[in-house]
C-alpha cells in the first residue's frame, strides 16, 4: 500500500486548500438550513415536480369511484341526501357483489325517510365501511356500522404548504372534546386505522392475505409484498413536522382520474355496466366544489395552466391502490434515506463542486475556465437531478435541492475566491512575474523554497540593435517612455504565445518556453512568438513616430537545451529564473543578429522540424551559416527564419536588396571590434566605399569575421559637429574577389543618419 509522507499531504493540503475549506463550510451551512426546516417548502416543491414528470399511471381497475358531482347534487333537489336514497344507491353496488363499499360520506344523522331501512342494511352489510373524524372537530361514525371493525379515519395530513403527501396507516384516538375544551389527551392503547386502510385489507384478506409483524419494537409489518416501517419526523424532504400515528409517504398513481368512475345519478338509476364493481373496493365520495371535499396535492404544483385539487374520495382511492398495489404487486412506497446518508450526500457534491470549480483556476485562459467550470457544474446539476429521479421511480427520496445548493454553493464560493483573493494577487505580482510563475508559488507550498530542476527547454533572448547609443542622447524619463511603449506591446505577444518572461535587461527581453509549464510544443511556440514580435515592431514604431523619434529595429536569438530552472537567490531575495551554458549560447546565438532578424539554434529548428504535436510545422529560412560563438568548441550552424507554416502561420515580410552606391569620394573611418558591451581600444583604420540605405562596403587592413559587431567612427575634418557619433554596424559578408567587407548599420545617431542619407 502507497504510504504518502507528511510534507507530500501537506502540499495535496495546499493545492487542494479552496475545496478543503468551502466544501465543508457550504455544506455545514446546508445541514444546518436544513435541519431548520429552511429547505423544506422547496424539497417538497422538488417531489412535486417529480410526481409530475413522471405523469399519469395506466388506469388502475381493482378500485373505483362512485362521484358525487356538481350536477349530482343539483339534481338531487335535496342535500344531504335521504336515508332512503343513499339506501338505494348502497343496494345498487353491493348487488355487484364488490370486495369493499367505502361510505366517505359523513352520516351520523337520521335524515327521514328510510331511516331505519338504511340501519338494517349497514348492520347486514359486512363490506361497508364508513368514516369517523378523529382529528379536530370529533364527528361521529354512522350509527349501523360495527366500531372499530367497520370504521375508518378519514384525517388527512396537510404538508406545511397545504398540500396531502402522506397517509395515515392508523391514528391515535383523541377523547372527546367540545368547542370550549378541545381534545388533547390520547386514549391509552386506542387506534383507528384509516380509512383507505380498512378498504385495503378487506380486499386483501378476500385473498387471503393479512398483516403480518417484521419487529414489534420497530413497528414494522409487512402485507403480502409489501413491507413498510413508520414514517418520522425528518424523512425524505421533511424537517421536524408532526409524525403522530402511523404515517406513510403517499406514492400517488397520478392526478385526478386515476381511476373508473361512474356518477352518483347513474348508480341510483341503476345504469351501471355489468360487473362493474365486482370483486372491486368501491368508494362513494364527491368532487363537487360545493361539498367542500377538495384538496391540494402535488399534481397541483402545476406550472402551465389552473393547478387542480384531488377529491378526498380520490386521495383515499391513491391509499387504497397504494396498499394493493404493493401487497400484490410489489410496487413500492416512498422511503428516505437515514440522515448519514443525506448528510453524506450534501458533503460529497460540496466536494464535487468544489473540485470541479478549484482544480481548472489556472487555466491559460480565463475564457477557457468559465466555460469548463460552468459546462461541468451543469452536467454535476443534471446528474444529481437525474439521480434523485432515477432513484424516485424506485421509491427512495434523494434529497435534491441541499445537493444542488451544496454543488452551486461551493462553486459560487471558490469563484468569488478566486475572482477576489487570487486575482487581487496575480493582479499584484503579475506586474514583476508572469502569471505561470505566479500559479507555482500560489498552489504549490514548495514553489517559494530556493532549488531548481534540469529540464529541456526553449529560450528566447531579443534585443533592440544600437538602443545604447540612442539612449545617450536622450533624458531619462523619454528613455523609460521609450521602454516602457516597446516592452508592453512585446509583452502582449509574448502573452498571448504563453512564453514566461524571465525578466527585462534594460532593452532586452529573456523568455522562457517550458518553465514553470512545460508543453510539447514550446520550441514551435518560441519560433512563431518570435515572428509575432518582429511584426509587431510595426506598433511600437508607430508610436516612436509619435515622440518625433527614429524607428526602433530588433535582433531575436532562440535556443533549446538543457538548463536548471527555479528560485534562485536567498531567502530575503529570490528570483524564478533558468542558468546553464545553453542560456549563455542563446545570448550569443542573438549577438549575431541583424535589425529584423530571428536566429534559431540547431536544437530548436530540429526540435520543431520533428514535432509530434503539429507535423504540419515547416520554418522557412532565408540563410544558415556556421559560427563558432565564445565559449564553444565545435562550430555550429545558425538558421535565420522568415516564417514558420501549419499551425501558425506567420511571416515576416520579404527582404528587399538594399542596393550599394560607389562614393564619389571615399570616406576615412576607424573601427573597433565590440565584443558583447565592451568596445575595443584598438582601432582599425578603414574606408567607407560604397553606400546603402541600410548597409555599406568597407575596406579594412584587417579581415574580420562574418557576424562580427563593431562600432564606426567617421573621419570628417570638414564636419568637426560629428566628432565623437558613433556608428554601430554588423560584418555580413565578405567579398570573395575584392576582400572588401559588407556591413548593415545596427544603430545611427541622428546626425549620422541625416548625413548618411544625404551622401545615399
Amino acid at each position: 500500500m502507497m504510504k504518502i509522507s507528511r510534507a507530500g499531504l501537506q502540499k495535496l493540503a495546499w493545492q487542494w486548500r479552496g475545496v478543503l475549506i468551502a466544501a465543508p463550510s457550504i455544506a455545514l451551512a446546508i445541514i444546518g438550513l436544513r435541519s431548520l426546516g429552511a429547505l423544506q417548502i422547496l424539497e417538497l416543491a422538488a417531489l412535486d415536480q417529480m410526481f409530475i414528470f413522471r405523469g399519469q399511471a395506466p388506469i388502475e381497475s381493482s378500485v373505483v369511484i362512485v362521484d358525487i358531482t356538481e350536477a349530482d347534487v343539483r339534481r338531487s333537489q335535496r342535500w344531504p341526501l335521504t336515508d332512503a336514497q343513499l339506501l338505494k344507491i348502497l343496494q345498487n353496488i353491493n348487488a355487484q357483489k364488490p370486495s369493499a363499499i367505502g361510505l366517505d360520506i359523513y352520516r351520523d344523522l337520521v335524515l327521514e325517510p328510510g331511516h331505519q331501512d338504511l340501519l338494517k342494511f349497514m348492520q347486514t352489510t359486512p363490506n361497508l365501511f364508513g368514516i369517523k373524524k378523529v382529528l379536530g372537530e370529533n364527528i361521529k361514525p354512522p350509527p349501523g356500522l360495527k366500531y372499530p371493525e367497520q370504521i375508518g379515519a378519514n384525517d388527512l395530513i396537510n404538508d406545511p404548504d397545504g398540500k396531502i403527501r402522506r397517509f395515515f396507516l392508523s391514528i391515535p384516538v383523541l377523547e372527546p372534546g367540545d368547542s370550549q375544551n378541545p381534545p388533547q389527551k390520547v386514549v391509552q392503547e386506542e387506534a383507528i386505522d384509516g380509512f383507505g386502510v380498512k378498504l385495503a385489507l378487506k380486499y386483501l384478506s378476500d385473498r387471503q392475505i393479512t398483516p403480518e409483524v417484521i419487529n414489534s419494537e420497530k413497528l414494522q409489518y409487512r402485507i403480502g409484498q409489501l413491507s413498510f416501517q413508520p414514517f418520522k419526523s425528518n424523512d425524505g424532504g421533511y424537517s421536524q413536522v408532526n409524525d403522530r400515528g402511523y404515517q406513510l409517504i403517499l406514492n400517488y398513481r397520478g392526478g385526478r382520474g386515476s381511476f373508473p368512475r361512474i356518477t352518483m345519478s347513474e348508480v341510483q338509476e341503476n345504469k351501471i355496466p355489468a360487473g362493474f364493481f365486482t370483486g372491486k373496493v368501491v368508494l362513494l365520495g364527491a368532487s363537487a366544489a360545493s361539498l367542500n371535499d377538495l384538496y391540494d396535492t402535488p399534481f397541483s404544483s402545476s406550472i402551465v395552466g389552473i393547478p387542480q385539487k384531488m377529491p378526498g374520495v380520490e386521495i383515499h382511492a391513491q391509499v387504497v391502490n397504494q396498499l394493493i398495489d404493493g401487497a400484490i404487486n410489489n410496487r413500492t412506497l416512498i422511503t428516505g434515506w437515514s440522515e448519514s446518508q443525506e448528510i453524506i450526500w450534501i458533503f460529497t457534491w460540496a466536494v464535487v463542486g468544489g473540485i470541479l470549480t478549484w482544480g481548472q483556476r489556472n487555466a491559460q485562459q480565463q475564457g477557457i475556465w468559465i466555460i469548463f467550470k460552468t459546462t461541468s457544474v451543469a452536467i454535476a446539476t443534471l446528474g444529481i437531478i437525474i439521480f434523485s429521479y432515477s432513484c424516485f421511480q424506485l421509491g427512495i427520496w434523494v434529497p435534491v435541492v441541499p445537493a444542488l445548493l451544496a454543488l452551486l454553493g461551493t462553486s459560487l464560493s471558490i469563484t468569488g475566491y478566486i475572482a477576489k483573493t487570487a486575482g487581487e494577487i496575480r493582479a499584484t505580482f503579475g506586474r514583476y512575474i508572469t502569471d505561470d510563475v505566479v500559479a507555482t508559488l500560489l498552489e504549490n507550498p514548495d514553489g517559494a523554497k530556493l532549488g531548481g530542476e534540469r529540464r529541456l527547454m526553449t529560450i528566447l533572448t531579443s534585443d533592440l540593435r544600437g538602443f545604447t547609443a540612442l539612449a545617450e542622447s536622450l533624458s531619462p524619463e523619454e528613455v523609460v517612455k521609450i521602454l516602457n511603449i516597446y516592452l508592453g506591446i512585446m509583452a502582449e505577444v509574448i502573452s498571448e504565445y504563453k512564453g514566461t518572461i524571465d525578466e527585462f535587461m534594460g532593452d532586452g527581453i529573456l523568455v522562457l518556453f517550458g518553465a514553470p509549464m512545460l508543453r510539447e510544443d514550446d520550441p514551435e511556440r518560441a519560433v512563431a512568438c518570435a515572428i509575432a514580435m518582429q511584426l509587431a515592431m510595426t506598433r511600437v514604431n508607430q508610436e516612436m513616430a509619435k515622440l518625433g523619434q527614429s524607428a526602433l529595429n530588433m535582433g531575436i536569438g532562440i535556443n533549446t537545451g538543457e538548463v536548471v530552472v527555479g528560485n534562485i537567490g536567498s531567502a530575503k531575495r529570490t528570483k524564478y529564473g533558468v542558468v546553464g551554458s545553453q542560456v549563455n549560447l542563446t545570448y550569443r546565438i542573438e549577438s549575431y543578429t541583424t535589425a529584423g532578424q530571428i536566429l534559431i539554434s540547431t536544437a530548436t529548428h530540429q526540435a520543431v522540424t520533428n514535432s509530434q504535436t503539429n507535423p504540419s510545422s515547416e520554418l522557412q529560412i532565408d540563410d544558415r551559416r556556421q559560427v563558432i560563438p565564445k565559449g564553444v568548441k565545435e562550430p555550429i550552424t545558425i538558421y535565420s527564419i522568415r516564417g514558420i507554416k501549419g499551425k501558425h502561420q506567420l511571416s515576416l515580410p520579404e527582404k528587399i536588396t538594399d542596393p550599394l552606391y560607389s562614393l564619389s569620394s571615399p570616406i576615412a573611418l576607424h573601427l573597433a571590434i565590440l565584443d558583447g558591451k565592451d568596445v575595443s581600444t584598438t582601432t582599425i583604420p578603414a574606408t567607407l566605399i560604397k553606400l546603402g540605405h541600410h548597409s555599406a562596403e568597407i575596406t579594412s587592413s584587417k579581415i574580420l569575421a562574418d557576424l562580427t559587431n563593431i562600432k564606426i567612427n567617421l573621419v570628417l575634418g570638414s564636419e568637426p559637429n560629428l566628432a565623437g557619433e558613433d556608428i554601430y554596424a554588423k560584418v555580413v559578408e565578405q567579398q570573395a574577389e575584392s576582400g572588401n567587407l559588407r556591413i548593415t548599420f545596427t544603430a545611427l545617431t541622428p546626425k549620422i543618419e541625416l548625413l548618411l542619407n544625404s551622401l545615399y
